[in-house]
């Protein structure tokens, strides 16, 4: 191979790489649960996609105070607040627009589910699943914009 087709063949693979860098980012950003009540925002560290609660409806209880994860279940999380809560994590892309290998956090329950994720367009649906992804439950997130 002579030094023109080696150019080439790097700039194509440049090129190649770039593209696919910027299909797995196209999760990154703010995203709205089905009841609008919750805004999770996904972003990067290193290979992998995180999502934390960045905005809620309510971030407040009754007494005022800020919602709090009370139904984890370790002891020593209940304490930690909601708004700030990591969600998502351990996500890696997996090409054609899905997330694989990482978990979702249910706060209302206390409880850790596998996970994927499948981007279309402005929508994200989330599967989470105990075992196999056939039982499981769906959910569709929308955008911010």
């Amino acid at each position: 191979m002579n030094y023109k087709q080696t150019m080439i063949l790097l700039f194509l693979t440049i090129i190649t790489f770039t593209a696919s860098a910027q299909q797995a980012d196209a999760i990154l950003g703010s995203w709205a649960n089905p009841s609008g009540e919750d805004h999770i925002l996904i972003y990067k560290r290193g290979d992998k996609f995180f999502g934390k609660l960045d905005w809620i409806k309510f971030p407040n209880d009754e007494q005022g105070k800020p919602k709090t994860d009370k139904k984890n279940p370790d002891a020593a999380l209940r304490s930690r607040p909601e708004l700030g809560l990591e969600l998502l994590k351990d996500f890696t892309f997996d090409g054609e627009k899905v997330y694989t290998d990482g978990t979702i956090y249910d706060p209302k329950s206390g409880k850790t589910y596998s996970c994927k994720m499948t981007i279309d367009g402005n929508q994200l649906k989330i599967r989470g699943y105990v075992g196999i992804s056939l039982f499981g439950r769906s959910e569709t997130w929308t955008r911010v914009k």
